[in-house]
């Protein structure tokens, strides 16, 4: 049996015997992982050898495993020793968010609980993230170099102080001065953004912090504004705007890749007779939308709204004119296909297209 499976078994094992009260015994943990008892103990036996405090005590009609559930000496927490383990084991996921609000805030207080695990558990813990492990994101680039700036808004936000600040915005491709009042500081899409109501404007609006030129906490205070429970709620990335349905089509293709995603909590999937599926979200219409449609190719076609579906064109075309000014869209060519990763024959683009326009 692969090493793998055996340490997160094992793992699995531990969480059970944290998680009942009366203990386990060997039969039951066995049936519970489709396992021989002959492996069970052998489980039983390495958790021991790491260090894990496991015991065992009489039952009504055997014995029955327990572990010791208090947190580790030197780390009075109210922290359960599995609990324990499982924020050391989330280090993997840690890594994955260099750069981000409390990274080294949090490094030092897995530093505390690397401490007070004893050698062997630490080597048993330390192989899971080479089982279950965290990739890092596309991010924006040195987050560190505006700690500084993140800590004063998050105090101008707990201490409601409006802050003044110069602002440079992409959209405009120009810098503005701007008083704000501060309501939080969201870490998204591997960037730092802050939430803050605009007076000038009436509304809140979003601000990416590596963009601040300057800022100033201001002792003027402001009257907390009832911010949304969920930052960015209504976008696929991070952005605000109010929520619009959008439909689209996904290829047969393309569809099992779409539909075994959740890409937005008001995501509703229909699939259609030819095996692809018709997907449904309640969004803003943002870049974040945009950037998923064109990033699926010919393989998706918006149907609702029209406007969207416009753009989407709009910008194919931009696009095709980077690469091909003078191409003949009359002349047959291949696509390239995202599934299997080469060309798609024109035939066979020429049908997927024929039987998207049928469907509309």
């Amino acid at each position: 049996m692969p090493r793998s499976r055996e340490v997160v078994r094992q793992w699995q094992v531990l969480r059970s015997l944290a998680a009942s009260r009366q203990g386990l015994t060997v039969d039951a943990l066995a049936a519970e992982y489709g396992v021989t008892t002959r492996t069970l103990r052998r489980d039983l036996a390495a958790l021991e050898r790491a260090g894990f405090p496991l015991f065992q005590e009489p039952g009504a009609d055997r014995l029955r495993w327990r572990v010791e559930v208090r947190g580790l000496a030197g780390l009075d927490a109210g922290f359960s020793l599995i609990e324990l383990c499982a924020l050391y084991f989330s280090r993997a996921t840690l890594e994955s968010l260099a750069g981000a609000p409390f990274h080294e805030e949090l490094s030092r207080t897995f530093a505390r609980f690397e401490h007070g695990l004893a050698p062997g558990m630490r080597a048993f813990l330390d192989r899971l993230p080479h089982v279950v492990g965290a990739k890092q994101t596309g991010g924006k680039r040195a987050l560190s170099r505006h700690r500084e700036r993140m800590t004063q808004l998050l105090e101008a936000s707990v201490q409601c102080r409006k802050v003044r600040m110069r602002y440079y915005s992409l959209t405009s491709g120009r810098a503005k001065n701007y008083d704000v009042d501060p309501l939080r500081v969201v870490y998204a899409e591997g960037g730092l953004y802050l939430i803050a109501h605009v007076p000038e404007y009436g509304e809140a609006r979003t601000f990416a912090i590596e963009r601040i030129e300057s800022l100033a906490v201001m002792e003027e205070r402001f009257i907390t504004s009832k911010s949304p429970s969920t930052a960015f709620a209504h976008s696929l990335g991070a952005f605000s705007g109010t929520p619009e349905r959008v439909e689209v089509v996904v290829d047969p293709r393309l569809a099992a890749y779409v539909t075994e995603r959740e890409w937005h909590s008001s995501q509703q999937v229909r699939q259609l007779p030819d095996g692809s599926v018709r997907v449904e979200l309640h969004v803003s219409i943002d870049w974040a939308l945009r950037r998923w449609i064109l990033g699926f190719g010919s393989r998706i076609r918006v149907i609702a709204p029209s406007s969207l579906a416009d753009d989407i064109l709009d910008e194919l075309d931009a696009a095709r004119m980077q690469y091909a000014p003078d191409l003949d869209l009359e002349q047959p060519r291949a696509a390239w296909d995202l599934v299997s990763q080469r060309p798609l024959p024109f035939a066979d683009f020429q049908r997927l297209s024929l039987a998207g326009e049928s469907r509309s």
